[in-house]
């Protein structure tokens, strides 16, 4: 069954999301894990895509945008189509305001929350939605 995380942030920036998104994907990448962004839309997948070359000066973190047909092998996929990765990936990072249909493919859910009171709200309807249907819950408050 997968597991749910969430971290929640103390900013309404943005960017920390966005930073932290990227810190978790390099993370789980270096344990070994495939991981798969999902993102609200192209351009914050661009972003986000931009994000994971420049968050650190001394980290890389391979990855791609999944409709580019020849990254399907790259550890680190990123999207905003509600559609599963080609391949079985094992840890969901979640920056898509509803929980994707398909999140029951991965071992692992990560849902980032900040301090933005349209994102928090967002946040407590998919906390429900996983607790309704007994999926193993943690928080972390960061």
């Amino acid at each position: 069954m997968t597991r749910v995380s969430f971290y929640v942030l103390k900013s309404q920036d943005t960017q920390s999301r966005q930073q932290f998104a990227c810190r978790l994907a390099e993370k789980a990448w270096r344990e070994g894990h495939q991981v798969f962004i999902y993102t609200e839309s192209a351009q914050q997948c661009a972003d986000m895509d931009t994000a994971l070359w420049a968050f650190r000066t001394e980290s890389f973190v391979p990855h791609a945008i999944m409709a580019e047909a020849s990254v399907v092998m790259a550890p680190v996929l990123i999207s905003h189509d509600n559609t599963p990765p080609p391949r079985l990936m094992d840890v969901l990072i979640n920056l898509h305001p509803e929980q994707p249909m398909f999140f029951s493919q991965f071992e692992r859910l990560v849902e980032i929350i900040d301090d933005d009171e349209q994102i928090k709200q967002q946040g407590r309807q998919r906390y429900k939605f996983y607790q309704d249907r007994g999926y193993p819950l943690e928080t972390h408050h960061l």
